[in-house]
């Protein structure tokens, strides 16, 4: 690991002079978990290293019933999966997050470090766009907020200006009728980072759908809507063949990467088995192991 200069701002606008001064030569940290490994292994090598760990504003977690779940950018992983707060209003995300990657990471990672890094094999986006997030970015010109949808532009690309930090995430209140439910497929036990997962927000009364939002993720190259399914599930009694039709649908409308993790192909069927146990479990059905 090549030497770097560690800097500490104290404000969101000084640390975003600081980016907006240093261009390519600096990195933000936040927990570290990815930043510090990509520099052991020599990926990255920057001059400076811009901290965002003083940075009160970024913390903590709140619940409004009109403005919804307010999370802070520096909030862990860990912290999120055991929020009475976040498990009571949004119990999907915070099943989500106690699963990340393995105690290390979650009790170390941050979620808006996750969300900034845009690894697709990771769970928080998916959950996150299933919930109708937006983001907030600050900067020493102000800030702006985008959906995560706006957010996460490409493979590990994401639409940071580059003076700007994420602040916060929030996630709209749900609605009494809401249930949700986020499955994640790995190739082994060992794996820490999911080769498919599927997210899905429903509206429902028993077995009838009312309104979807069903995303799938890690095998894609940016997490993403898949609108057909939605379409085909809403105002629908939901049952172990209807299931299976939106689970062929979402592996017919995606378009999965292939990488030494797993082919196209793979990653189609393993897309297509979690869609239909998700939508089997969430709706209590006897089909969801199958």
């Amino acid at each position: 690991m090549h030497e770097f200069d560690f800097l500490q701002p104290r404000t969101v606008p000084e640390a975003s002079r600081m980016l907006a001064d240093l261009g390519d030569e600096c990195r933000v940290m936040a927990g570290g978990t990815a930043l510090l490994l990509a520099m052991r292994q020599r990926m990255v090598a920057p001059s400076h290293v811009v901290s965002a760990m003083q940075l009160e504003g970024l913390r903590g977690i709140s619940f409004d019933p009109r403005q919804g779940l307010r999370i802070g950018a520096l909030v862990k992983h860990a912290e999120l999966a055991r929020s009475e707060v976040v498990r009571r209003y949004c119990p999907m995300l915070a099943a989500m997050a106690a699963q990340v990657a393995n105690p290390q990471v979650r009790n170390q990672g941050t979620l808006g470090g996750n969300l900034c890094y845009a690894d697709p094999a990771t769970d928080p986006p998916g959950c996150l766009m299933a919930h109708g997030a937006q983001l907030v970015l600050g900067s020493a010109r102000g800030e702006r907020v985008l959906s995560i949808e706006e957010f996460l532009v490409d493979y590990y690309v994401t639409a940071l200006e580059p003076d700007e930090l994420l602040v916060e995430i929030r996630v709209p209140a749900p609605p009494s009728d809401a249930d949700g439910r986020y499955t994640r497929f790995m190739r082994t036990a060992a794996e820490h980072r999911p080769l498919a997962s599927v997210s899905l927000m429903t509206r429902r009364d028993g077995a009838l759908c009312r309104e979807a939002r069903l995303v799938v993720g890690a095998s894609v190259a940016i997490p993403g809507r898949v609108t057909r399914a939605e379409e085909f599930l809403r105002g629908r009694t939901v049952t172990e063949m209807v299931a299976a039709e939106a689970a062929d649908i979402v592996s017919a409308d995606i378009e999965p990467i292939s990488d030494t993790r797993g082919t196209a192909e793979f990653r189609r069927d393993m897309v297509r088995v979690a869609c239909r146990r998700t939508i089997a479990g969430l709706f209590g059905l006897t089909g969801e192991e199958t």
